[in-house]
């Protein structure tokens, strides 16, 4: 390819890579949703803990809980996410069907299930009419 058609080349395709992104600019995002288990692991092993429901970034590396954006880490010791702005460690997983969440099951702290999904906790996840 001689030194100007690779100039039409990359402008053509500048062009076209413009043309997708302002195309999907307005289109609205499907964002994935899931009930998770979330324990706060900053001030040691038995934290608070709360079920809710968690928002996914498109990537799936980090994720939105309550207006606070969790990333993803490979390198933490009894912690697998951290919050991006105070860099406090959270264990974030899915929810056990036997509610056995806890990394640490000995912990007394009971764990807070957020009103908007109790009722889908109970009846999907547990298998529950009831909170036992």
């Amino acid at each position: 390819m001689t030194g100007s058609n690779k100039k039409i080349f990359e402008d053509v395709k500048q062009g076209l890579l413009d043309a997708i992104e302002l195309a999907n600019r307005d289109k609205p995002r499907s964002t994935k949703t899931r009930i998770m288990y979330i324990e706060d692991k900053s001030n040691g092993f038995n934290g608070d803990a709360r079920i809710g429901r968690v928002t996914f970034s498109k990537t799936g590396r980090s994720l939105t809980y309550r207006g606070r954006t969790f990333q993803r880490t490979k390198s933490g010791y009894k912690y697998n996410y951290f919050d991006q702005e105070s860099g406090d460690r959270f264990w974030i997983t899915g929810p056990r069907k036997d509610g056995a969440d806890r990394l640490y099951p000995q912990s007394s702290k009971p764990v807070e299930i957020d009103e908007d999904v109790a009722v889908e906790y109970w009846r999907d996840i547990r298998k529950s009419a009831q909170q036992n």
